[in-house]
């Protein structure tokens, strides 16, 4: 009887992170980020402030970290890389994967970020770790010769990410950073001596 259990308690964890995640949201679109407390935020989920502080370390926690018990949202995919996969092939999955992972809130995100410096050091904090894991992973997979060039490639594709994120026009759609990012990893993988047109229009 102990697994019956222990998967309906795994799924009322899942369910009141999800609350408390919808919640949230909610609450940040109506009233901006720091208009909201994590007191609103429990009541509108239905639960006590410190039940919220079982599931998210505080506010920026909502809007980045994954549900409970689950690794960072990138390692997942970078364990799902093949090990004879070609390095940029994998950085393209596994940046692609991330990015989509957030389709549901970038927008809301970025949008909060223009006022909230707590916001945006938070989300420093996590792209620094995002990158140490991403060159760690990168390296450790190839010999020690072909390294210096596993580290390049990284560096290569955050930038391809970071430009793709810059010229994600406000008000436009997640899906034409999406496409950005996409347009940069190609153009990185066929090499910068034929830059791609811009798109007419």
């Amino acid at each position: 009887m102990e697994e019956p259990t222990t998967g309906l308690r795994a799924r009322k964890k899942q369910a009141t992170w999800t609350a408390l995640r919808r919640a949230a949201l909610d609450l940040f679109r109506a009233h901006g980020y720091d208009a909201v407390t994590v007191e609103q935020i429990a009541a509108a989920a239905g639960v006590s402030r410190s039940t919220f502080f079982n599931y998210f370390a505080g506010k920026e926690a909502v809007l980045f970290d994954g549900a409970p018990g689950e690794p960072a949202a990138w390692r997942p995919l970078l364990e799902a890389r093949p090990d004879d996969e070609p390095t940029w092939d994998a950085l393209c999955a596994v940046l692609l994967g991330v990015s989509e992972g957030r389709a549901d809130r970038m927008d809301l995100v970025r949008a909060l970020k223009q006022t909230s410096p707590a916001l945006i050091a938070y989300s420093s904090d996590l792209g620094t770790r995002f990158a140490a894991d991403l060159r760690r992973w990168a390296t450790d997979r190839v010999p020690p010769a072909e390294r210096p060039v596993a580290a390049l490639a990284v560096n290569l594709a955050l930038a391809a990410q970071q430009t793709a994120y810059e010229t994600w026009a406000p008000e436009a759609p997640y899906d034409d950073y999406l496409a950005a990012l996409r347009t940069c990893l190609d153009q990185v993988r066929r090499g910068m001596d034929r830059p791609e047109a811009p798109p007419p229009g």
